[in-house]
């Protein structure tokens, strides 16, 4: 069959892959959707990051195969190491109770953004560095990141204003230094941050060549971010007094997967013949419409997905639902489709790419 060239088979293949990850949200009732069903690709997300950044979607054990076998083979590692990943969070931080709760699901996203500091803003540093063997280097990194998480978890994440709530468990609840909901917002805030960089090519840091090399890459990414990061919580939640969930819906969420489609789906093939920083400034309109757009989107689709999910506190319903579908399923679906499938059949592909 005739291929397609991007942008159109990252168009294509986005607008496929929404529809499979509506339909697949549709076979859910709320509580299980947004309980279970988030949960377990929650855990599943930083192992397939591992595989499509610290692997490059190739590792040895598939290395050579051509698709679907590939993509197929890939797919069922990580769904298998989400599986153990999330048997052992269960347990660990979430008390075996269920469905999980809110501690064990914030802990969960946070982890998605940890292993996107460690596998991106640090390029896997030091693991990739001492191990030579990429898949082992992965799975070092992978753990190194649950532990760092559960550190930072414990530090920053207070849940005592919903201790009068049905769903508060006091032994899970770390007492931290901010309410967990500011401390995850701040969290997403800063991994937008990140991919905003990303959709510069990391200009201007690319203007100075002793700064492209790790770990000194990691250490002033991670610091420009913390700080930007900082400024979009900063002038949303505090300068702007937004609840901080309803701004996390309206601003870090669509920011996020709206890169997702620019940079992963659409290969930055919109302006790629553009230089920085003019091709950063529209890459970003580009990512704040489709994000915007597709958010907006989801939200008209939700009542006929799931049904009736009401917004704002104290549970969030609509909130809380947004964003699992948006990060907690289509992204990784997309990443599936663009990363492990290489957009097979829509596009021919190398066995070897």
């Amino acid at each position: 069959m005739a291929t397609l060239k991007q942008p159109a088979v990252g168009i294509v293949a986005t607008g496929l892959m929404i529809a499979l990850a509506l339909g697949f949200i549709s076979f859910f009732t709320f509580p299980v959707f947004t309980g279970w069903v988030a949960y377990f690709l929650l855990c599943v997300i930083p192992i397939q990051i591992v595989a499509a950044v610290t692997w490059r979607a190739d590792p040895g054990f598939v290395a050579g195969r051509s698709q679907p076998a590939k993509g197929l083979l890939l797919t069922l590692t990580t769904l298998a190491v989400g599986l153990v990943v999330a048997a052992i969070c269960h347990v660990a931080i979430g008390g075996r109770i269920s469905p999980p709760t809110p501690m064990l699901a914030m802990f969960s996203i946070v982890s998605v953004v940890i292993t996107f500091w460690a596998a991106i803003m640090w390029g896997g540093w030091p693991f990739t560095g001492f191990l030579k063997n990429p898949v082992v280097a992965g799975i070092v990194m992978l753990v190194a990141c649950y532990v760092v998480n559960y550190v930072l978890f414990r530090v920053f994440f207070n849940y005592g204003f919903m201790r009068d709530a049905p769903v508060y468990v006091a032994a899970q609840d770390p007492q931290g230094l901010f309410p967990a909901w500011h401390a995850l917002v701040f969290y997403l805030s800063c991994l937008s941050a990140m991919f905003l960089m990303v959709n510069f090519d990391l200009w201007p840091l690319t203007t100075v060549p002793a700064i492209m090399r790790q770990p000194v890459l990691g250490l002033v990414w991670t610091i420009v971010v913390l700080a930007l990061g900082g400024a979009i919580f900063y002038v949303g939640v505090v300068a702007q007094g937004m609840d901080p969930v309803a701004f996390m819906v309206l601003v870090p969420v669509p920011f996020i997967f709206g890169t997702i489609v620019v940079q992963n789906m659409l290969k930055g093939s919109l302006f790629g013949k553009m230089t920085q920083p003019g091709k950063g400034v529209l890459n970003v309109v580009a990512v704040v419409v489709i994000g915007e757009s597709l958010s907006w989107m989801y939200g008209r689709l939700a009542p006929l997905v799931t049904g009736d999910v009401r917004p704002g506190p104290p549970t969030y319903d609509f909130e809380i639902w947004l964003a699992s579908a948006l990060l907690s399923v289509t992204f990784p679906f997309l990443i599936y489709y663009s990363e492990f499938f290489q957009f097979w059949p829509l596009q021919g592909t190398d066995a070897k790419k």
